[in-house]
């Protein structure tokens, strides 16, 4: 009997080696298929690696991703009619209807792993209904084998210049809280999994030994599971002792595990992002945030005190923003001396409303939308200010046109276009605490 051949699809994972091919690829192939795995935000997808497929996988982690997938999904189906299509990711079952549409069969959210094998080799098109609750796996060690190289990738951009190559791993998927924004929680709704620590260690010396020397964890929230998270940096700067990291953490958790961030600090990690979304409280709990503008402030300052960068990442544009209060996150971060940690793209960053969002939970959302647009694949919403609209806009395309500019020219002119449209003067100048630039990534998108 003949393998079944497959190909799985990346269309954009941040600038990273997609885990997300990665990790089916090892189960396909340990299930006896024939799996060649295809990243277009890297390299061509002509259509003889399209053609003789049994089954094609599209990896659907994020929005971005899943509007770039779209047309090639119609492509696909053209060039090869008799191809088994699938979507996997978290944004796969919240465009159930954009996908089916354009021509895929199959659809896979969280944990998707197993279930995937099972549909590929069950010979139907449509999958099973997937369990109620998100399915524990004992995970297998990414196969990385079929990607482009690492130095394909982002790199770590160092304060010095120099640059290292960085590799993409997850300890955990998922995540416990549920925060109204987050295109997980329609998904795990509130569970998360561990991926086994021999597993995600193994997958770090493969990437070390490919050149590796700084990892990205992409868990939602590093702190999850705290025990297990410090479990996989000691060993991991234990075997690894030059290869830093970098990890994602709450704020809640941030402030509630303290005492480990020294260990962080110790261990390599290079910085640690957080979301901290706005520094507004009633905007804060109407997102579910569980942290107030006062948190974000004292985990600014007890990572500093740990020797660990604070990354902050926002949603500085929504329903709720006013002139004024943009210009007041825009002192917060230049109080805090952050302007060097913030990526000049998150400024510019306008509320997503999906599919699922718990967004729609919250009357004045439900009043505000227009419906669901089908080109964007979310709810479309206008500001009731209109100068709020228009000032994003504008922070978009001055963005845009210093995405690899110095991040601190790039925050002033942002605050200078801002407070200039708000009618308020900006605040003189201060002495920073810190004028040092910190590490970063160098791919400039987050969304």
């Amino acid at each position: 009997m003949e393998p079944v051949k497959a190909v799985l699809i990346s269309t954009y994972d941040m600038g990273r080696q997609p885990f997300g091919l990665a990790s089916p690829a090892a189960w396909l192939r340990a299930a006896g298929c024939e799996v060649e795995c295809v990243d277009v935000s890297r390299e061509r997808l002509d259509d003889d690696r399209i053609r003789g497929r049994d089954i094609i996988g599209f990896y659907l982690p994020m929005h971005t991703a899943t509007r770039l997938a779209l047309p090639i999904v119609g492509r696909v189906r053209r060039v090869n009619p008799a191809a088994r299509i699938c979507a996997y990711g978290l944004y796969a079952p919240l465009n159930r209807e954009a996908l089916h549409a354009a021509g895929v069969d199959a659809l896979f959210g969280g944990e998707f792993e197993d279930d995937l094998v099972r549909w590929a080799l069950s010979g139907t098109s449509h999958a099973p209904a997937g369990p109620a609750r998100v399915p524990r796996i004992h995970f297998l060690t990414p196969d990385r084998s079929s990607l482009p190289p690492l130095d394909r990738y982002a790199t770590l951009q160092l304060p010095d210049g120099r640059r290292r190559l960085v590799g993409y791993t997850k300890a955990s998927r998922g995540c416990c809280h549920l925060c109204r924004h987050c295109p997980i929680v329609p998904i795990y709704n509130g569970q998360f999994r561990i991926v086994q620590p021999d597993v995600v260690l193994a997958d770090i010396d493969a990437q070390v030994a490919a050149g590796a020397r700084h990892i990205t964890f992409g868990d939602p929230d590093f702190f999850n599971g705290p025990t297990h998270a410090m479990r996989v940096v000691d060993a991991l700067h234990g075997a690894h002792p030059h290869v830093s990291y970098d990890v994602t953490i709450k704020v809640e958790h941030l402030l509630k595990h303290r005492e480990l961030l020294p260990r962080l600090a110790q261990t390599g990690c290079a910085f640690v992002t957080s979301a901290v979304e706005s520094v507004d409280d009633r905007v804060l709990a109407l997102l579910d945030k569980h942290h107030t503008r006062q948190d974000f402030v004292d985990a600014v300052s007890i990572c500093r005190e740990a020797g660990v960068a604070l990354v902050p990442t926002f949603v500085a544009f929504h329903p709720w923003l006013t002139l004024d209060g943009y210009c007041d996150l825009l002192d917060t971060i230049e109080e805090l001396d952050l302007e060097t940690h913030v990526a000049p793209i998150q400024l510019a960053i306008r509320l997503l409303i999906t599919e699922g969002s718990r967004l729609l939970e919250l009357e004045d959302v439900r009043t505000l939308v227009r419906g669901f647009d089908a080109a964007t694949l979310t709810y479309r919403w206008d500001h009731p200010d209109d100068r709020v609209d228009a000032l994003q806009r504008d922070v978009a395309d001055l963005v845009g046109l210093r995405l690899t500019a110095d991040r601190r020219a790039a925050f002033e002119a942002v605050s200078g276009l801002a407070h200039e449209r708000a009618g308020l003067p900006r605040a003189a100048s201060k002495p920073a605490r810190d004028r040092a630039t910190i590490p970063y990534l160098n791919e400039p998108w987050y969304c």
